[in-house]
């Protein structure tokens, strides 16, 4: 038996805690908020993806297709609300539509459930899009992934494992005898670290030693929900082609667990690792970010989609119509304001986004680095390549 810290209580860190927790390992997790979940985890749309979009043969295509089945597998074992309602990717004009029939290449290359479908066939699934054509996708769904990670954490301690909250994670070094990690409140020994800490993976593993090999810049996606009026528009999940221009798949709309319907998000680039709002400015993470090269080489080639996110952000009746390009009808008299969330993404030196799931290893330490969006979905895929990982270091 090992004992290994785990740093981080999102669905990733609590998915590790979980797997080694179960194998027979001490297990600590440390958390610095006073619950799990706080952040990218509990401020998502709670999508299950489907592996649509990613590059055939990367992680996130073949760890997000095994996870939307894990997932699902999963929610349903611990009685975790979930269900798999397919979604429709819409062209809504006809310059749209070699982008749609290259996704649905893409589907097939990741074997991913879908086909493509005319206007007459999309309307049967949903009603009210504006289409010229669509893309089905069977596999994809939502869950409650807080009540996921609520089952994890059950599993955790289950296992005889400890979850610490309002433990800062200070600093790690490794020794000849395994890893000393500095904490707020205390100084732990363990033959290994494991670090799943989103916002601020990069600055966890530079504290331990490690080169995380890219910065983490933020971008909050901002949410709408529809009224219960308007609500009754969207049957299940729709979503635009996406724009090849830009790193992200547009506003969305998404029917929740719920009940009501999910509208976004929007994508600007946070004031704060953890800028929830425009408001919300820390210098340190601002000046983090505008000091590394990378972000102003990225900011150069996405001017335009850059800019249109912004105006975006400050005016509800450009949402609205945005989400009325997906289902005329919708208005900003629609929208009612929903939390936003803030995606860590690691952006390499030379401006491009790190476009696959990133670990960086060191001997008894693994760090997550890039685990943005599918990573909760494939979070119990990821957790058995981390811990493979991690007794590959060891070893």
């Amino acid at each position: 038996m090992a004992r290994v810290i785990v740093v981080g209580t999102g669905i990733v860190g609590l998915a590790v805690a979980a797997r080694l927790a179960e194998r027979g390992d001490e297990v600590v997790v440390l958390e610095k908020e006073a619950s799990f979940a706080l952040h990218q985890t509990g401020r998502n749309s709670g999508v299950i993806h489907s592996g649509l979009y990613y590059a055939p043969g990367s992680l996130k295509a073949t760890l997000a297709a095994a996870g939307a089945r894990s997932m699902v597998a999963f929610a349903r074992e611990h009685g975790v609300a979930v269900s798999v309602c397919g979604k429709l990717v819409v062209a809504t004009n006809p310059g749209q539509l070699p982008g749609l029939h290259a996704l649905a290449a893409r589907a097939t290359a990741n074997d991913v459930p879908a086909r493509l479908v005319d206007p007459d066939e999309a309307h049967e699934y949903e009603p009210h899009v504006r289409c010229v054509g669509a893309l089905r996708v069977e596999s994809t769904g939502s869950v409650d992934y807080t009540g996921v990670c609520r089952a994890l954490a059950a599993t955790v301690t289950d296992h005889g494992g400890e979850i610490r909250f309002t433990e800062q994670y200070v600093g790690a070094r490794t020794d000849g005898a395994g890893v000393v990690v500095r904490t707020s409140r205390d100084t732990h020994r363990a033959d290994s670290l494991v670090a799943c800490a989103g916002l601020h993976a990069d600055r966890v593993a530079l504290a331990a030693g490690v080169d995380p090999g890219a910065r983490i810049v933020p971008f909050r996606g901002e949410y709408f929900e529809l009224t219960p009026e308007a609500s009754t528009l969207v049957n299940g999940l729709v979503y635009p082609v996406p724009d090849p221009r830009f790193p992200f798949l547009g506003v969305h709309l998404t029917r929740m667990i719920t009940g009501g319907v999910h509208a976004g998000p929007n994508a600007v680039l946070a004031l704060a690792r953890e800028g929830y709002t425009w408001r919300d400015v820390d210098v340190r993470d601002v000046g983090n970010a505008l000091s590394w090269p990378g972000l102003w080489r990225m900011g150069a080639r996405n001017v335009v989609p850059g800019a249109r996110e912004v105006l975006r952000s400050l005016s509800r009746r450009r949402f609205a119509a945005s989400l009325a390009d997906l289902v005329p009808g919708i208005t900003a008299a629609d929208l009612v304001p929903a939390p936003a969330g803030v995606r860590a993404q690691a952006l390499a030196r030379d401006g491009s986004l790190v476009d696959d799931f990133l670990l960086r290893s060191a001997p008894r330490q693994v760090h997550v680095i890039n685990a943005p969006s599918p990573a909760a979905t494939a979070s119990l895929e990821i957790a058995q390549r981390v811990v493979r990982e991690l007794d590959a270091v060891n070893a």
